[in-house]
């Protein structure tokens, strides 16, 4: 049986060092995890882009929903093409229109910003109100993969459905399941779903002992952090399967 390959989301510097080092298959480069995920700098997508692991980056803009104005499809649009530029393997995005439905539109107009560049449905997915509507969509446009929780909060919520998705993609379009995945959780969703990949934080919890960083408001007293350490012991159960 092939090992499930493990997809590690970082938000900072640090972050992607301990990724490679807890041997990630692959990264999401993001920045602002506590808004599940905005757009990395200019800056770390270059770095990234020399790492060993491939990195795909998110494309989000700001945080809220993902009901976007021409503007801000355009400011992706040009990220996209940035991390195209800089050499990174690939790019996660979605859009919604306001009744939650995929916004097939948008999302063919960010395809086409830099043809032929792996991508990513990221959990836009999850506001969809017909999952199976939203997944002829997503391999219309070309997308490798639809990063989900099933539709619910988190991915041991949404096992049920997670099954059905599965079905409905039918080996055309993978299913990540992303979403509250980690060392407690990872046993009965990989016992319970046929996958091939899996998306997680791989994070720990960390004080922030500098009582004036979080007098100023530059912190709050915990911060989520990658840890190798986790990111190994992940790796080693998803191999052990």
């Amino acid at each position: 049986m092939t090992a499930i390959a493990l997809e590690v989301c970082v938000d900072d510097v640090a972050g992607l060092q301990a990724a490679v080092d807890g041997g990630a298959d692959r990264i999401e480069l993001c920045s602002a995890l506590n808004l599940g995920g905005l757009t990395p700098s200019a800056g770390l997508m270059t770095l990234a882009a020399r790492a060993a692991v491939p990195c795909y980056a998110m494309i989000r803009p700001r945080a809220g929903d993902f009901v976007y104005s021409a503007d801000e499809l355009a400011v992706m649009e040009d990220d996209i093409s940035f991390a195209a530029t800089c050499g990174l393997a690939g790019v996660v995005f979605g859009t919604n229109l306001v009744d939650g439905r995929l916004d097939r539109s948008a999302l063919e107009r960010l395809s086409n910003a830099v043809a032929g560049m792996p991508r990513t449905l990221h959990r836009a997915f999850d506001l969809v109100p017909d999952a199976e509507d939203a997944i002829e969509i997503a391999i219309a446009c070309g997308f490798e993969r639809i990063l989900t929780s099933g539709r619910a909060l988190t991915v041991s919520d949404g096992l049920s459905e997670l099954k059905t998705l599965i079905e409905i993609a039918a080996g055309r379009i993978s299913i990540m399941p992303g979403g509250g995945v980690n060392l407690e959780t990872i046993e009965t969703i990989i016992s319970s779903l046929d996958i091939s990949e899996l998306h997680s934080s791989c994070s720990s919890t960390v004080d922030v002992t500098d009582p004036a960083i979080i007098a100023f408001g530059f912190s709050g007293s915990k911060t989520k952090h990658t840890d190798a350490d986790v990111v190994r012991a992940m790796k080693r159960r998803l191999a052990a399967r």
